[in-house]
């Protein structure tokens, strides 16, 4: 059975007339009439009963009435989600975060994908490390991931986001936590609480360095993979960190952020697979730039 000959069923059936049903259909009624007969030997019964006069649909026509419109409408729905995918409307994208974009890029990504583009299914992971990233760009884990820039495997390309500027995070009892502005320097002889060593964190060569700028190394550290758990760590009191300033996005009772007197800061970059992104992936990879250059 054929969705040709199941149309030209379905505009019979509603027009009971050859000819006007040819007519409709922009063919020759004696090509109309062929199709029918081929659908009937097909089928192995009578569609319709025919007179000189009239044409009307037999039991068997009735009942197939049904599926013809069924087959008619699915495949009409397929064409039409074939040219989503096509254009990048539809599909399935898998988005990675690290920890320190989770807060303030991701939601902020699932809302306008979802407003804008509602045929795209978005697969979300936050509170990543940038290497954990980076590898699943080249498993293909990941359509796109934000992150921090440093050592990238080749075949991952990436696009700069956007440049931020450090802050320290400290308990809210702390004598420096009233500062309008704080030296880093300040800080020296208090514990850090700061992104892992193992697997190898951007935060954290990018914090040790700024301490060595300042004129100190903290005198002990303690690692943590996860922002949210950072931050809670500092209430806490197990010491202070340094952290990009969107991370003041996630509220939490018992810190306080502080801008640092001196100028530092950290880049994040999105980053993708080139050739390999589908169009989806490139839908949602322009949404997730405006949204953080917005």
């Amino acid at each position: 059975m054929e969705l040709r000959q199941v149309r030209y069923f379905l505009t019979l059936a509603e027009e009971c007339h050859f000819g006007r049903a040819a007519a409709r259909l922009h063919v020759a009624q004696p090509a109309l009439s062929q199709q029918i007969k081929q659908l009937e030997r097909e089928l192995g019964t009578p569609l319709f009963h025919r007179s000189t006069r009239h044409v009307e649909l037999t039991e068997a026509g009735r009942q197939l009435t049904g599926y013809a419109r069924t087959l008619v409408a699915e495949a009409e729905r397929a064409r039409a989600h074939m040219a989503e995918l096509v254009t990048g409307q539809a599909g399935r994208v898998s988005v990675g975060f690290i920890g320190t974009a989770t807060y303030d890029v991701l939601p902020h990504v699932a809302r306008t994908v979802r407003a804008r583009l509602p045929h795209i299914t978005l697969e979300l992971r936050g509170e990543l490390l940038t290497p954990q990233l980076t590898d699943g760009l080249v498993t293909g884990a990941y359509d796109l991931a934000v992150f921090r820039p440093g050592a990238v495997p080749e075949g991952v390309n990436t696009t700069p986001l956007r440049t931020e500027p450090l802050v320290a995070v400290l308990p809210t009892h702390h004598p420096r936590a009233a500062d309008p502005r704080l030296p880093l320097a300040a800080l020296a002889g208090e514990p850090f609480v700061i992104h892992p060593a193992q697997p190898r964190s951007a935060m954290y060569d990018r914090v040790l360095s700024a301490c060595t700028r300042a004129g100190f190394q903290p005198p002990s550290l303690v690692e943590v993979g996860e922002t949210a758990t950072l931050v809670v760590l500092v209430a806490a009191g197990h010491g202070v960190a340094l952290v990009p300033a969107s991370v003041q996005s996630l509220r939490l009772d018992g810190v306080t952020y502080v801008p640092l007197a001196e100028t530092e800061a950290v880049e994040l970059v999105l980053g993708h697979r080139g050739q390999r992104n589908s169009p989806a992936a490139q839908q949602v990879a322009a949404v997730v730039e405006e949204c953080v250059r917005g």
